[in-house]
């Protein structure tokens, strides 16, 4: 029974080498949600996260005979970090078998603890079948990840601390679900000293193999995995996970990765510390769950499980951030191919703040531009949007949820000018990033120029940047940037950038 794991829990010897991480208080996402949300944070752990307090409890528990032929374990990165560490303080040898997948700095961090590693598969699941190879060949301990109960039992320290922590109960704890080991450790201490706080597991919606064995009523294996978030990305749930989370979670939530990118900005405004994509997963589903529920007033727990992540992923999840808090919307908008249409779009978007403008030109009749730009969450205010556009005779398209168009179109958006395409020059313009400094740039312009390309990304930066191909005749050149000069934005002619004459140019015929 999952009373069992009380005494468990209390004898676990985790404290050698983790520490008991803080809860803190998260004011900004407190005051935004309108409840008192806290940050369990064992993203500050020495492995930066939790997945240590399991490993080291079971190498705790191991014979002098088992650790003495080594020990050997399958992981995408937390959980060999944790065994590496624990391993070295033991002085015992440690294999760890890691997907091909796993971001280098995990692996990285395991072979600088003094561990083996050996990279096999895409997915945890391909690497834990070499593991047991392993095992079988060279008579090596297998230290499973969450599927054992000195594991699960280390990790259910975090629920003992939050318990010790809090001055009173909590109404939900959310907790972050791979193979479940963190969930039914924290759920088992939970649920025996605050029996009425709801304990709620948060799954990536393409990795959500507790939400499959809840709606079957058995474990199943998931045919495909997603990788965003690396730290869950488990195709079945533990066995023994199962059977404490079926009888004592209340709820399981799955979240998007735009949701996990928008958590993990969210992290970073209350803490200055950036969560890893699974480590950032209860509080995308705390945030889904408040607005589901329409809770207020209540004290809401998200566990930060973990802080491992490569640097150069950042530019995905920034990227993502908006999307994901339904703060930015992509559309597709067709407008006439003529001088000022482009003008005369901007200001029907009115003073909404314009994140990405892509354009190229085609022919002579009508234009396609790839859009992005701020709406208000909940989705009310892009209807309305749509529908002033529609009034105004566009015909426009919302993006926002298509993969293909937020991954790859809105970077394609372009290619090689169109025969017939006569007089374009290419301009780079920038300026100080504010509301209403790119509708300034449009209607400086004016109408007696053809707008043939339009590039504009806001990044959040201090100033903007714009790439333009404006079709000006020859002999107007200085009346052109006589108009630049006016408008008062730093520019540069590009027309002879060999990017330019390589990717967007015409083609020599």
């Amino acid at each position: 029974m999952p009373k069992s794991y009380i005494k468990r829990i209390l004898d676990a010897r985790v404290y050698d080498v983790a520490r008991e991480t803080p809860v803190d208080r998260a004011e900004l996402m407190s005051r935004r949600l309108g409840n008192r949300v806290w940050l369990k944070r064992e993203d500050l752990q020495p492995v930066f996260s939790f997945k240590l307090r399991g490993a080291y409890n079971k190498m705790h528990h191991l014979t002098p005979e088992q650790r003495a032929l080594g020990v050997v374990a399958a992981s995408a990165g937390n959980h060999a970090q944790g065994l590496a560490m624990a391993a070295g303080r033991m002085k015992v040898r440690a294999t760890i078998v890691m997907p091909r997948t796993t971001p280098q700095i995990k692996v990285d961090a395991v072979r600088d603890r003094g561990a083996k590693v050996v990279l096999r598969g895409d997915s945890y699941d391909e690497a834990a079948a070499h593991a047991a190879v392993l095992v079988e060949k060279k008579g090596m301990t297998y230290v499973h990840p969450f599927d054992d109960p000195d594991v699960i039992a280390g990790q259910g320290t975090v629920g003992m601390e939050i318990v010790r922590q809090q001055e009173r109960p909590l109404d939900a704890i959310f907790v972050p679900v791979g193979g479940g080991g963190l969930l039914a450790g924290v759920a088992a201490f939970i649920k025996y000293v605050w029996p009425d706080t709801r304990v709620i597991g948060v799954e990536p919606e393409d990795a959500a193999c507790l939400k499959l064995a809840l709606e079957r009523g058995r474990r199943a294996v998931l045919p495909e995995v997603g990788l965003f978030a690396d730290g869950c990305a488990v195709a079945q749930v533990g066995k023994e996970p199962f059977r404490v989370i079926k009888e004592l979670v209340d709820e399981v939530i799955t979240v998007s990765s735009d949701e996990i990118c928008a958590a993990i900005k969210d992290i970073f405004e209350d803490t200055r510390s950036i969560a890893e994509p699974a480590g950032a997963l209860a509080l995308a589903g705390l945030k889904l769950y408040c607005e589901r529920e329409g809770v207020q007033d209540e004290d809401l727990l998200a566990i930060v499980s973990g802080a491992n992540t490569n640097f150069d992923r950042l530019r995905y999840i920034s990227e993502r951030t908006e999307i994901g808090e339904q703060r930015e919307a992509v559309i597709s908008v067709t407008i006439p191919e003529q001088p000022g249409s482009f003008r005369v779009f901007c200001a029907a978007l009115g003073r909404r703040n314009i994140t990405e403008f892509n354009y190229r030109y085609v022919d002579k009749g009508s234009a396609q531009v790839f859009v992005g730009l701020s709406v208000v969450p909940g989705g009310e205010d892009l209807a309305r949007l749509l529908q002033v556009l529609e009034d105004k005779g566009y015909e426009a398209q919302d993006l926002t949820d298509n993969e293909v168009a937020k991954l790859h179109v809105r970077y394609m958006v372009g290619g090689h000018a169109p025969a017939g395409l006569d007089n374009e020059r290419v301009y780079r313009v920038e300026f100080p990033e504010r509301p209403g400094a790119l509708a300034k740039f449009l209607s400086g312009l004016g109408q007696h120029w053809n707008i043939s390309m339009f590039h504009y990304r806001n990044h959040g930066a201090a100033y903007g940047r714009i790439l333009a191909g404006v079709q000006v005749p020859h002999g107007e050149k200085g009346a052109f940037e006589q108009v630049l000069a006016q408008i008062g934005y730093r520019y540069w002619d590009e027309t002879d950038n060999l990017a330019y004459a390589l990717y967007l140019g015409q083609r020599d015929s």
